[in-house]
């Protein structure tokens, strides 16, 4: 194959010949792989009076001077459903696309491709006014006409590699795997941005290609009307699936925007434990401490030595990117005391929980207003605020982050980065 650089601007619509013969004209090209770093290109769509025909990569002998793109066998296999493959000119060409780097959502004009030893691979994306003047096929005309205006056009290409495809079918076979999809390569607040830039449809599509974990740390920038509509269009498993990775605030404050039928719908999905902390959780008010609380933190019982306390702790660490406090509570959930990191570090690691431990505990009731959470935390320059009930039982914790939050306008709030995300409870053991 002749071919080695160009555009696909610059093989559609090309005639497609076998032995000199035309037998139709080029219409699409097939990734089988788009995951792949540079995809390859394995096949050509012919539109022939027998209608779509799939030709493998292979079958193209040469593409000559005119313009024809020679075949060494006439295709006889019907192209191939598209939710099988990736077509890069019905699903690509126009489309908008996430440019990962560039962290915005751009439109696809054309796409550079490549020879690559023996494969024809899709290197770049073009979406600027350069590739949209060639689709048109005024590349020449600018050329010819007006040079210094056509050259001073900038080129505006991505690699493919930055390149996150919005497709509303994700099939297995060309979806990207959630795990190494190029999406999660962005901030939350980055992504959820992006997310509200695009159509429900187009949103829905992303974050259908992100992991759960991924999916729920974006949730938590969205604003409630576009978590309410992506929740509608993803489905009552996966939108459950997605609430149950959201810190146990925010999944409240989600559900507390849906109806009653639609909450219990999405809570019958999650695992029992969950759901049961999420319910008590909804009833409080928003802008109070019930509202604002977590019940995502780290509680020890008081009989425990230091050195016990870090193996713990030790254990808990890897699904627990942040630990404020350790809360010390008796077999009653009630309140005894509370320490630090610090102070367990620079124990004596025989001493026991209960002797090294703060037992002045500043504390706030699940009613307390949320600008009064704000006021008694930068009070006691506090990372987080313990919630007890009125017979002093721990409930949850409103963290810094939150509380700030609270006070903060609601645009500007959802985008602050959070300090903390799903805390893991210790398991209560003797």
């Amino acid at each position: 194959m002749a071919f080695a650089e160009g555009f696909i601007s610059e093989l559609v619509g090309r005639k497609a010949t076998v032995n000199d013969i035309p037998i139709g004209k080029v219409t699409d090209f097939l990734v089988n792989k788009p995951d792949d770093v540079f995809p390859k290109i394995d096949g050509l769509v012919i539109k022939t009076s027998q209608g779509a025909r799939y030709a493998p990569i292979e079958t193209v002998g040469d593409v000559d001077a005119q313009g024809s793109i020679a075949l060494t066998t006439t295709p006889k296999e019907p192209a191939p459903p598209e939710q099988d493959a990736l077509y890069l000119i019905a699903d690509l060409l126009d489309k908008q696309i996430v440019d990962v780097d560039g962290r915005k959502v751009v439109r696809i004009n054309d796409l550079e491709i490549a020879r690559a030893g023996n494969a024809l691979r899709v290197v770049a994306a073009d979406v600027g006014v350069a590739g949209l003047l060639r689709r048109l096929g005024l590349k020449s005309f600018g050329k010819r006409f007006t040079p210094g205006i056509y050259r001073s056009i900038p080129r505006a290409m991505i690699a493919w590699d930055s390149v996150a495809p919005i497709r509303e079918n994700n099939p297995a076979q060309v979806s990207l795997s959630v795990k190494e999809s190029k999406l999660a390569r962005l901030h939350p607040s980055e992504l959820a941005e992006i997310i509200g830039d695009l159509s429900t449809r187009e949103a829905a599509a992303v974050v259908r290609q992100l992991d759960d974990e991924t999916a729920a740390d974006a949730f938590e920038h969205l604003d409630a009307d576009t978590q309410r509509s992506l929740i509608e269009d993803i489905g009552t498993e996966r939108a459950a699936d997605i609430i149950e990775e959201m810190d146990a605030d925010d999944a409240a404050d989600l559900l507390a925007e849906l109806d009653e039928d639609r909450q219990q719908e999405l809570l019958a999905e999650m695992n029992e434990y969950t759901a049961s902390e999420l319910r008590a959780l909804v009833q409080y008010p928003e802008d109070s401490a019930g509202g604002l609380m977590t019940t995502d933190y780290t509680w020890i019982f008081p009989h425990r030595t230091a050195e016990a306390t870090i193996r713990k702790i030790r254990e808990i660490a890897p699904t627990s990117e942040f630990i404020y406090y350790l809360y010390v509570v008796d077999k009653s959930d009630l309140l005894l005391g509370v320490l630090s990191l610090r102070t367990l570090l620079l124990a004596d690691p025989q001493a026991s929980i209960d002797s090294i431990m703060q037992s002045d505990v500043v504390t706030i009731q699940p009613d307390t207003p949320a600008d009064e959470v704000a006021a008694t935390i930068a009070r006691y320059d506090m990372l987080a605020a313990p919630v007890v009930d009125a017979q002093g039982r721990m409930l949850g914790i409103v963290t810094v982050d939150d509380a700030i939050d609270a006070i903060m306008p609601a645009d500007l709030a959802k985008r602050l980065p959070k300090i903390t995300r799903h805390a893991v409870r210790a398991t209560k053991d003797s």
